[in-house]
């Protein structure tokens, strides 16, 4: 089974720090871009970041540049997301996705595979 599995999210102070992983199962992310994508309830969903197959560049939104890190374990068929600096607008539901795109470039325009999604909440 072909799937992609989302953990490490919670609930966390503002400031506060959070690292997501998303582990993929049944295929290797080598030949894939990773995005990770967040979404609340009435908004659109947002891409926040995608980190290309394969020279590891990476695409971030301006509304976390400078905060969220993404990186990538191929040997471990994962990818994370680090988060510091944390708001309470990062509050949402992140989830990973794949999009095989074998580049140089950060493309995730069409994933093919998502992830469930974890809960971030950041409040006091």
């Amino acid at each position: 089974q072909l799937q992609l599995v989302e953990s490490g999210g919670g609930l966390v102070q503002p400031g506060g720090s959070l690292r997501l992983s998303c582990a993929a199962s049944g295929f290797t992310l080598d030949y894939y871009a990773i995005g990770w994508f967040r979404q609340t309830p009435g908004k659109e969903r947002e891409k926040v970041v995608c980190i290309s197959s394969n020279s590891g560049s990476t695409n971030y939104a301006d509304s976390v540049k400078g905060r969220f890190t993404i990186s990538r374990n191929n040997a471990k068929n994962t990818v994370y997301l680090q988060m510091n600096s944390l708001k309470p607008e990062d509050t949402a539901v992140y989830y990973c996705a794949a999009d095989r795109v074998y580049s140089d470039y950060p493309i995730c325009e069409a994933p093919a595979y998502w992830g469930q999604g974890t809960q971030v909440t950041v409040s006091s």
